[in-house]
């Protein structure tokens, strides 16, 4: 079974639209059809971020309802306590904690829309950094 990180973006994306490769992954996590891997600070970054008032509009979610989503993507991921720290290696100090768990967790991939800040650092390790839909036609394969 793939094991993938989801940057932040992807989790707004998901939380914004109900059409789109976002969504479905984020569903297919849920559902446990590939193991996502969270650190504590990816789950704190997820929450700060899906509940900022322009998202809870988008998504039409209020904080409470975010935060039951967030509980039930806890609960069906695979922790990854950060052993190692590999800041500051992106320029975006948030992409450190998506790295970070990748890295500690073993990643097969990160999944972003962010491909140019991941791509060049991403030889160093070996784990791939995909869109969400390349992550979504691999589970359904």
């Amino acid at each position: 079974m793939a094991s993938y990180v989801l940057d932040t973006d992807v989790l707004v994306a998901a939380f914004r639209s109900e059409r789109g490769a976002s969504r479905q992954l984020l569903l297919a996590a849920l559902d446990r059809q590939f193991e996502l891997l969270l650190s504590v600070p990816l789950i704190l970054e997820y929450e700060a971020v899906l509940t900022r008032p322009q998202h809870l509009v988008m998504s039409g979610l209020s904080s409470d309802e975010v935060g039951r989503v967030l509980d039930d993507l806890t609960a069906v991921a695979r922790p990854v306590r950060l052993a190692f720290r590999w800041r500051p290696r992106l320029s975006d100090p948030d992409d450190d904690m998506v790295l970070e768990t990748a890295i500690n967790g073993k990643a097969d991939a990160i999944v972003t829309f962010n491909q140019r800040d991941f791509v060049s650092l991403m030889k160093d390790f070996s784990c791939e950094v995909i869109l969400p839909i390349t992550a979504l036609r691999r589970i359904e394969e």
